[in-house]
């Protein structure tokens, strides 16, 4: 290895030349040195190891910084399914998430110096493991050369291994795991806009929050999430984070994964799965679970950037509901504001005198608003909110003073929200707001942060001597947003701090709004990190009106899912550029199965309300009004995602782990469980070409067989012309309601089972209920009613459907009824004159009110049983004599 003291003098002078020019550049990721352990202690637990190590030899990048002479190691079995893996400086502290960010158990035994009489302490073996007999996960420290594994139990399968090759500087840290080229799928790595969902070889993934359109592929964009899933034949999943707000490059090069991080500390976290359900349960144990979302913000939403005034909004509601397209929620961008300050009306497009009654309107209406608010706060002594932030003391320092930067309002300051009075200041300026405009939920954009300046650098913190690849060209990472070299409240600087804005925004932006209101919060933030979902809905960003741009979104969305943020969609129809009317249709029919659906458009393109056009208006009408059908099946998926973390919108193999064909389907995605959507999403495209896990696959149109296969298949289908398709996997039960114009008055019509039988003649499904507003859902002591249904098939042809009430202190669900049964897949090749229903043990006689059909294709018939009135909060048995 060269040292500055052995080098050549042509190298010396090469780096001479270097430092004159302050120029960064990569390090290559191979001829680096190592570190040895010195000593090993167990805790008295016998769940954490500690270790101290020690530098052998200087790594090559010696000459642009020193290493660590010093490490501390500590590895510890937190839970049974998760182990933490934390290396720092022995001898320094350095940054590190602070835990009122991010709680997390303290590591034990974390810095241990070196071996002393009675601490358990020793001269380490070649190897030292880490294991339980209840967890899955072994790790083993390799002590010369320093490196360690982390194996499955099981299967002995090595899940992370690294290489002799730490390098730990200052400023630059650097960890390779080796992995099974030919086994390993990956996801997650984000957020980056990718044209597939499985990570493709040979890319690299930059961690570092900026203002880059998401109609950029393959570039950084609004947030970090160092996370992964690995999904392994048969189907096996563990999950890996390395928690770090720091900038980092993540190349994956398929048989290896090499982190390179400008900082902090490496922290990783282990999920030993081994399901990807399990995965993300375990992941949300430790980041926090997915926040409880309005039932209202399940509806459609409506926005565009470059509303004229007060009228042209009214305008565009009157539109939908002359179309009669479904609308929940009218949102506007920074036009409403006075001279884009936020908590400010436009005295003359958007006055208090208008927009007050229009709100008021929607309230009564069913439907709700929302409005933007960015993060910079205007420099003018005439302005309220900036002389209570300044009387406050609560914005971005630089040299001792506020940071100066520039946004849509011109200059302004950005408040600090790792102070804690910035947070109190937040909130008084949305309650200020509210007070005078009743908004609904608060969209907080521009939040990375987004600055128009691009600072000069003045520190080394500006201009790090490893240069991440920040916008795919290596741009400085003081461009277009806040300096590293500024200050937080705590003597935090931006370059440690710079990823955690959002989140900290959305924490401050959440708990405002939960203040003010009572009601459970809604919050849609551009800019996230790791915990962002515990607080925020989360959307693409700008996306372009492009079939590509269209295609992405379905990777982006399924990414989010892992991340533990369920509620994400992109802007239907595309946000820049002008879209055309093929594509905003095809794009209404995919986004209406968004967790968060929302049509937006950027100003100076053309209009994109899908009532426009009346082939899109079709096309709404029919895929929303089956949106708002699911609406009960969705939210009892929400409730699943805030209680074990479980995305609303997954991969096929989060269903079908085992089948190795579905690691590679981005084009079709499941709600929960049992809902396979598989939209058109090529241009002119006259067919679709959709992958069929095994079973049964129903149409939830007609409710016929669509396919019914042993080992899965693909399916070149018709494209339909107003939708995409939808299909229910067998073994579901589905709880339905009727369409409706908004979301309250859907809540209000009665509830149909549509019942999709396996092979076996079984079938499952679940409802939540509860107000959809109360902050907690599905605590001890909130009102929520939760039911079980299963149903099953006998040898005497009788089906039985049962209801079991696992939880009813939500009043209206006594009454609210069932009024109507679907049931698919049942083994009748001819159709049946006539059912015979019992309810409860008794005979159900068919008559006006109640009604039977019985269909039947391909060897399967479905039957309906209409005009029931069984009570959702009651436990019922519905048996249907299919005999006769």
């Amino acid at each position: 290895m060269a040292t500055p003291g052995s080098a050549p003098a042509s190298y010396l002078l090469l780096l001479i030349l270097l430092a004159v020019c302050q120029l960064a550049v990569p390090w290559p990721g191979d001829g680096f040195g190592g570190y040895d352990v010195v000593s090993v202690a167990r805790s008295r637990s016998g769940s954490a190891l500690s270790a101290r190590l020690e530098l052998v030899a200087e790594s090559e990048t010696m000459a642009l910084e020193p290493d660590v002479k010093a490490l501390s190691l500590t590895a510890s079995l937190e839970t049974d399914s998760r182990l933490r893996v934390r290396i720092t400086d022995a001898d320094h502290p350095r940054w590190e998430v602070p835990q009122d960010i991010m709680p997390r158990p303290a590591p034990e035994d974390a810095y241990l110096d070196a071996p002393h009489p009675g601490s358990g302490a020793s001269s380490p073996p070649h190897t030292r493991v880490l294991s339980s007999a209840g967890s899955d996960l072994v790790f083993t420290i390799h002590a010369s050369p320093f490196r360690f594994t982390v194996s499955r139990r099981s299967t002995g399968d090595v899940l992370f291994d690294t290489s002799p090759t730490l390098v730990f500087k200052d400023r630059y840290l650097e960890v390779t795991s080796a992995l099974p080229a030919g086994r390993a799928s990956l996801y997650g790595l984000g957020e980056q806009t990718k044209r597939t969902f499985r990570l493709r070889h040979n890319d690299t993934f930059t961690l570092w929050n900026a203002d880059i359109a998401a109609g950029n592929f393959d570039v950084n964009l609004y947030g970090s999430h160092p996370f992964y899933m690995d999904v392994r034949p048969p189907g096996t999943a563990h999950g890996v984070l390395l928690l770090s707000s720091n900038g980092m490059d993540i190349l994956y090069g398929g048989s290896y994964l090499t982190y390179k991080v400008i900082g902090g500390v490496l922290d990783f976290y282990f999920f030993a799965g081994p399901s990807p359900l399990a995965v993300v349960d375990q992941y949300t144990q430790l980041i926090g679970r997915p926040a409880p979302m309005p039932y209202w913000s399940f509806g459609f939403h409506q926005c565009r950037w470059g509303y004229v005034n007060v009228s042209d909004v009214k305008g565009v509601v009157a539109g939908y509901a002359k179309a009669k397209i479904p609308l929940e929620v009218m949102w506007t961008d920074i036009d409403y504001m006075d001279k884009f300050q936020d908590f400010t009306l436009n005295p003359v497009n958007f006055t208090f005198a208008e927009l007050r009654p229009f709100v008021d309107r929607l309230h009564h209406n069913g439907q709700k608003y929302v409005v933007i608010v960015d993060p910079g706060i205007r420099t003018d002594p005439t302005y309220g909110t900036f002389i209570r932030g300044m009387q406050q003391d609560i914005f971005l320092k630089r040299n001792g003073t506020n940071y100066l930067g520039k946004v849509w309002p011109g200059e302004v300051y950005f408040p600090d929200f790792m102070n804690p009075r910035a947070a109190e200041f937040w909130s008084d300026e949305i309650s200020r707001f509210r007070r005078a405009i009743p908004v609904d939920g608060i969209w907080i954009d521009m939040n990375e942060l987004s600055n128009f300046y691009n600072p000069e650098p003045l520190y080394t913190l500006d201009d790090p001597p490893y240069r991440i690849n920040n916008n795919g060209t290596r741009r400085p990472i003081n461009n277009l947003t806040t300096p590293a070299s500024a200050m937080h409240y705590g003597g935090v600087s931006e370059y440690d701090a710079h990823n955690l804005f959002g989140l900290l925004e959305s924490r401050a932006t959440n708990r405002a709004l939960l203040r003010d209101t009572g009601r459970r919060p809604f919050v849609l933030s551009r800019s996230t990190f790791v915990g962002s979902g515990r607080y925020t809905a989360h959307w693409t960003g700008d996306n372009g009106a492009t079939w590509d741009d269209l295609r992405a979104s379905i990777n982006t969305m399924l990414s989010f899912g892992l991340f533990g943020v369920p509620m994400i969609g992109a802007d239907i129809c595309g946000f820049n550029r002008n879209t055309t009317e093929e594509l905003c249709g095809r794009w209404i029919q995919l986004g209406a199965f968004y967790p968060f659906a929302r049509d937006h458009s950027a100003q100076n393109t053309v209009r994109r309300e899908p009532y426009l056009w009346e082939s899109v208006a079709a096309s709404a009408r029919k895929s929303l009004g089956l949106r708002y059908r699911l609406l009960p099946y969705i939210y009892t998926l929400m409730h699943e995602a805030h209680t074990t973390g479980a995305p609303i919108a997954r991969p096929l193999f989060f269903s079908y782990p085992e089948d190795v064909a579905t690691y590679g389907v981005d084009r079709q995605f499941l709600l929960g469980r049992g809902v396979l959507v598989s939209p058109v999403l090529e241009q002119g495209a006259t067919t679709v070409d959709a992958y069929f896990p095994s079973g049964r696959w129903f149409s939830i149109y007609d409710h016929s067989l669509a396919v019914d296969t042993s080992s899965g298949m693909r399916v070149t289908l018709p494209a339909l012309p107003d939708a995409p398709y939808v299909h229910v996997a067998g073994g579901s039960i589905l709880p339905l309601q009727q369409s409706a114009m908004t979301t309250a008055k859907a809540r209000r019509t009665p509830f149909h089972l549509l019942v999709a039988l396996a092979e076996d003649g079984t079938a499952a499904g679940e409802l939540f209920l509860d107000d959809g507003e109360s902050p907690e859902m599905g605590a001890t002591k909130s009102e929520f009613s939760l039911v079980k249904f299963s149903c099953a098939t006998w040898s005497d042809g009788m089906i039985r459907l049962r209801s079991q009430v696992v939880r009813n202190s939500y009043a209206p669900s006594r009454n609210l009824v069932i009024s109507k049964v679907v049931l698919m897949g049942l083994q009748s090749p001819e159709p049946l004159k006539k059912l015979t229903v019992f309810v409860n043990g008794a005979k159900v006689e068919t008559n006006s009110a109640v009604s039977t059909g019985h269909q039947s294709r391909r060897g399967l018939g479905a039957a309906h049983v209409s005009g029931l009135s069984l009570v959702v909060g009651d436990e019922f048995e519905l048996k249907v004599d299919m005999s006769n």
